[in-house]
């Protein structure tokens, strides 16, 4: 463990230290990314190595930012399924459709992988106060690794503190999991932008004193893309390292998409898969869809939605604070983007649990009605493998 290099600004290069306290790049208010030794990786272990560890996401360890196994909290995150939708392909005449069932992590949703390891390289870096703004589910993840943490942490006679802030409309579900792992929630009117400035409001005053609210928002700091990207080893692996031809991901702050794309790239250069990568497609809600306008504008960078609403809550983020990393990745794959509306998202998550079983989030949902627009636009081909991410239960939205 500990291959760790430096984090590196995507757009200007300014390096920054791996062994200390980083948040984002402050010359271009971009997110930075973990450099990792990876040719030393490489010689200390095979693919074959890795599938034969106790399944999750710390068999990845050296691709992963926590140094010392005593600081690896989890909650039994990651080696998720890949279901094969042999129902729903049949029907829009794909042969090879499958689900990524993010659903099947801790808190039922996909958010536990990147607090797993942001929580636990965090405290590992001798931080105790966190705060964070959330749609809802990551709330639910930071509180549940907060509780997680403080059964290891009290023998050490040591605790850590998290801070939550979500819109009043988040899903009661994510508001009774924080309450019920006894952290602090503040319910905030308005949307998850209108929760950030309140969190960083109330925590303004902790400032330079050691109980600081450290941010761990969406790309605020670079460890919760680290989690993230274990679904793009995990699913590697499941087509024996070589990737399918499209990837349809929900997209609100992006951090799986970046991660995933990350991951892919880190694959390629130990030599584990070839060049060849999906069509990565970000799916959003027509009610909030800033990326979809930015990348079919060509433009660089989003523009602020204004009224944002819609029934997926993940996905109500009027603007991503990734926004270019995203873009970039959509255009680099030769990917797209596209918006659908709610009754097309209720829709596709009424076909999922009737004819595969699977009760989605609606942001999973999402996915498959974008899917539909593809093959109705013929943007997918019958043998292509093509791959839905489904990032929560429906469950949390009842």
């Amino acid at each position: 463990m500990g291959f760790v290099t430096k984090f590196v600004c995507p757009h200007c290069s300014q390096s920054y230290p791996a062994a200390t306290v980083q948040t984002y790049c402050l010359r271009c208010e971009s997110p930075i990314l973990a450099c990792y030794d990876l040719e030393i990786v490489a010689q200390s272990v095979t693919p074959e190595a890795i599938r034969k560890r106790k399944s999750g996401i710390w068999r990845w360890e050296e691709l992963l930012p926590v140094h010392e196994k005593a600081w690896q909290i989890s909650l039994g995150e990651g080696d998720t399924p890949l279901l094969p939708l042999p129902r729903l392909g049949e029907k829009l005449g794909l042969k090879h459709l499958y689900l990524k069932d993010e659903a099947q992590n801790p808190t039922a949703c996909f958010k536990a992988r990147g607090m797993a390891v942001s929580l636990s390289r965090h405290l590992e870096l001798g931080l105790r106060h966190f705060r964070l703004a959330t749609a809802g589910n990551a709330g639910g993840a930071l509180a549940a690794y907060t509780a997680r943490a403080n059964s290891l942490l009290k023998r050490k006679g040591d605790a850590c503190y998290a801070h939550i802030y979500m819109p009043k409309t988040a899903p009661r579900a994510n508001r009774l999991e924080v309450q019920a792992s006894g952290v602090d929630l503040h319910l905030v009117e308005g949307l998850i932008s209108d929760a950030a400035q309140k969190a960083a409001q109330d925590a303004s005053q902790f400032e330079g004193t050691p109980q600081n609210w450290f941010d761990l928002s969406t790309f605020k700091e670079p460890y919760r893309v680290e989690g993230k990207k274990t679904m793009g080893y995990e699913l590697a692996e499941q087509f024996d390292y070589h990737l399918p031809d499209v990837i349809l991901y929900p997209t609100g702050g992006g951090t799986g998409l970046v991660g995933m794309w990350k991951a892919f790239d880190e694959l390629e250069q130990m030599g584990w898969i070839d060049g060849k990568r999906p069509r990565m497609v970000s799916v959003q809600a027509s009610g909030c869809a800033p990326i979809v306008e930015a990348f079919h504008c060509g433009a660089e960078r989003v523009q602020f939605w204004q009224g944002a609403a819609t029934l997926a809550n993940g996905l109500c983020v009027p603007k991503p604070f990734a926004d270019r990393l995203i873009l970039t990745i959509l255009r680099q794959s030769r990917g797209t983007a596209l918006a659908v509306d709610d009754e097309q998202i209720q829709l596709a998550q009424q076909e999922l649990a009737r004819l595969e079983g699977i009760f989605a989030a609606p942001e999973g949902a999402a996915t498959f009605a974008a899917l539909k627009k593809m093959v109705a636009d013929n943007l997918v081909l019958p043998e292509e493998k093509v791959v839905l991410f489904n990032t929560a239960s429906g469950v949390k939205y009842i």
